[in-house]
């Protein structure tokens, strides 16, 4: 029973991260490293994150600032930036790159709000995935009172896990909404 609960409570944190990960790369009114640390950049001869070509910084309240410490991958890294779905335009400024956030119109946040519920339906998915992989195993076990409690367990933990969920998704909103 213990296995299989601390199994599924491994699975659902793992499911949380991603989702968290995933709402922080959605654009919101401010100016976030999180929105450009992960674009993927043909350099080297192969893709790479953006934070693993230079320093990504916040000039308060709109800009980030990414000092590439490679000339040689400037133009890249532009395209990249211009090629991602976030609608910024960088200006290149020798081996910085200058973004400014326009304002979010409120067609575009009620765009975004979209996104952020629909990537969070998906985390939901998996976490009721797990679950039923955890009753699947549950199932298998030989005594009836805990089976039924392995399985009221991992109902609590799931519970537990939509609260949370259901928070990051209330927080971005908010933050999308400002």
């Amino acid at each position: 029973m213990e296995l299989i609960l601390k199994q599924f409570e491994q699975d659902a944190r793992a499911v949380i991260d991603g989702l968290r990960q995933e709402l922080s790369g959605i654009r919101t009114g401010r100016a976030n490293t999180l929105l450009v640390e992960n674009i993927a950049v043909e350099a080297y001869g192969s893709k790479m994150p953006m934070k693993q070509l230079g320093s990504i910084g916040v000039v308060p309240p709109k800009e980030i600032v990414i000092q590439l410490w490679d000339q040689s991958v400037v133009n890249a890294a532009a395209k990249a930036i211009e090629a991602s779905k976030l609608g910024l335009v960088p200006q290149v400024d020798g081996n910085t790159i200058h973004l400014n956030l326009p304002p979010l119109t409120a067609e575009r946040r009620q765009e975004l709000s979209k996104l952020a519920n629909k990537i969070t339906e998906e985390h939901k998915i998996k976490l009721r995935h797990q679950r039923d992989e955890s009753n699947k195993k549950a199932n298998e076990l030989k005594d009836e009172d805990e089976r039924f409690k392995t399985k009221e367990k991992v109902q609590e933990a799931i519970d537990k896990a939509n609260k949370e969920i259901a928070g990051l998704l209330e927080t971005k909103t908010k933050e999308i909404n400002e």
